[in-house]
């Protein structure tokens, strides 16, 4: 077994839709109401679903967990926490070195982190 698929339960797909195709620079493969699924990678899902529509119901929400974007170079780090202030989006934590390497952490409308990293070379 291998999971292809990640899903999180969000207040509104359809706001959380617009946050992912802004981050992720794509549409969506599957939109309704309750739910959206993007394409991470060529193996990997990404799924928003309605909280309130979840079977079985659950009861955790965003900001427990991370979402992680690996980019080449410092540069990218920046650049991507630059935009997400141009989009008015939170930034949890400025571009920072630290042991893993350099990084910048947002959040979707939901809480969910989503850390994007240029790992250490080593």
């Amino acid at each position: 077994m291998q999971p292809d698929c990640l899903i999180l339960y969000v207040h509104s797909p359809a706001e959380s839709v617009l946050f992912y195709r802004s981050l992720l620079g794509r549409e969506p493969v599957e939109q309704s109401p309750n739910f959206a699924m993007f394409m991470l990678n060529d193996r990997t899902m990404l799924g928003l679903w309605a909280a309130h529509d979840v079977q079985p119901a659950g009861g955790q929400r965003g900001g427990g967990a991370e979402i992680g974007i690996t980019v080449a170079t410092d540069t990218e780090v920046q650049a991507a926490c630059a935009a997400w202030k141009t989009a008015g989006w939170p930034v949890l934590q400025a571009p920072t070195a630290l042991d893993f390497g350099y990084t910048a952490v947002t959040a979707d409308p939901d809480g969910h982190r989503v850390r994007v990293f240029r790992p250490t070379q080593g």
